[in-house]
C-alpha cells in the first residue's frame, strides 16, 4: 500500500536535497550520511497534526528485514518531528536502495527496546554518543513489514 497525500518538503535544505537525490536515483545516489558515510533508509510518515507526508533520512539499522528507527535528534532534549507522526499514524513507507515498502511502526519497550537499543549501538556507534547527551531515553521503533 502507498501512503496518499500530499508531500510537504522538510524545512531544513540538507534533508529535502537528501530526499530529493535518493528518490530520483532509486536510492543508488544520496544514500549514506551526509557527514559520516553511514547507510541511511528514506522513511515516509504522514504528519501528526498536519496529515502531509513526511520524508526522513534514518540510520541504516535492520536485522533480518527487520528495520528500527532511533528518534535520536542527535542528542537533542527533545525527539525529532517524525516521532510524533509515527505514534499518530504508525503506517510508514520505508525505502532501502530502490525497494519501498510499507511497514507498520511500534514503540519498543523494555527488554525489547534495549536488545534493539545495543543492536543499534553496534551497527552506528554516534547513537550512544546521543544517549550521553541527553536526559530523555532515546526511543526505538521496531519497523516491521506488512504482508
Amino acid at each position: 500500500m502507498t501512503l496518499e497525500g500530499t508531500y510537504a518538503p522538510s524545512k531544513q535544505r540538507w534533508v529535502r536535497d537528501q530526499v530529493e537525490a535518493f528518490e530520483a536515483s532509486d536510492g543508488a545516489r544520496a544514500n549514506t550520511l551526509r557527514d559520516t558515510g553511514d547507510p541511511i533508509v528514506v522513511i515516509t510518515s504522514v504528519g501528526a497534526r498536519s496529515g502531509k507526508l513526511r520524508k526522513n533520512p534514518v540510520m541504516r539499522v535492520e536485522r533480518d528485514g527487520t528495520y528500527v528507527a532511533i528518534a535520536s535528534k542527535g542528542g537533542s532534549p527533545d525527539h525529532p518531528e517524525w516521532y510524533h507522526n509515527f505514534l499518530a499514524h504508525p503506517e510508514v513507507e520505508l525505502q532501502d536502495g530502490p525497494g519501498k515498502h510499507t511497514y507498520v511502526a511500534r514503540l519498543a519497550e523494555g527488554e525489547e527496546r534495549d536488545e534493539w537499543w545495543r543492536y543499534a549501538v553496534e551497527t552506528w556507534p554516534t547513537y550512544a554518543s546521543y544517549q550521553e547527551r541527553t536526559d530523555r531515553e532515546i526511543p526505538v521503533f521496531v519497523l516491521e513489514r506488512v504482508a
